[in-house]
């Protein structure tokens, strides 16, 4: 008997669990996962928007591991107004290992890691993006990624972080001087929540 769990395109792969509803409670008992067991352990980060931009609110959160490996990667979902037309949109935040394949997953690209998606990361190209995570500038390299959507990949703390945003003019969200903050760190009290995002659902 072999206990891994297996996808028919890329073998074993790390179970992904979603929580079906999303408010402060559930957002705790989460955090309370991602906290190390042994001393000197780094948590894997649980990245959020900081503040929130106007009309955003939280609606989802998953996390891939298992009880062996702990939590490799984390997500989090986030919908409001698109920059441009104002209409509906969505972004997830994705922390993971090398290797895990969530936020490849998310961007709708195959394989583990972004790197031979990345657009110009290799050749130095400046990064077509930053934002400040944990109060640091960090750049983003876009991904060419699924048509609907836009994504942007850079590294935090150790791990790839992922910005994928729906519908693709969505993506000129991470222009507009956005912060995270890592929620394993500090939970904020006034985030707001909404209905569970369809995209976290979707990849379950």
């Amino acid at each position: 008997m072999n206990s891994d769990w297996r996808c028919d395109v890329d073998g074993p792969v790390l179970p992904f669990s979603v929580a079906e509803h999303i408010n402060a409670e559930i957002l705790e008992a989460v955090v309370a996962k991602l906290r190390p067991r042994r001393p000197g352990a780094d948590a894997t980060p649980l990245w959020a928007l900081w503040p929130l931009p106007p009309g955003w609110m939280v609606t989802g959160v998953g996390w891939a591991g298992d009880g062996r490996s702990g939590v490799r990667a984390t997500v989090l979902a986030c919908s409001g107004p698109a920059p441009i037309d104002r209409g509906p949109a969505d972004l997830v935040l994705v922390a993971e290992e090398p290797g895990v394949g969530l936020g490849t997953r998310f961007a709708g690209i195959p394989g583990p890691d972004p790197g031979p998606f990345l657009e110009g990361a290799q050749d130095g190209a400046p990064a077509h993006a930053k934002v400040r995570v944990a109060g640091w500038p960090t750049p983003l390299w876009s991904v060419k990624s699924a048509d609907d959507r836009s994504a942007y990949v850079g590294e935090a703390k150790g791990m790839w972080l992922y910005a994928v945003a729906w519908p693709a003019s969505a993506g000129y969200l991470v222009a507009e001087d956005l912060s995270l903050c890592d929620l394993v760190d500090s939970l904020p009290s006034e985030l707001v929540f909404g209905a569970p995002s369809p995209h976290l659902h979707s990849c379950a």
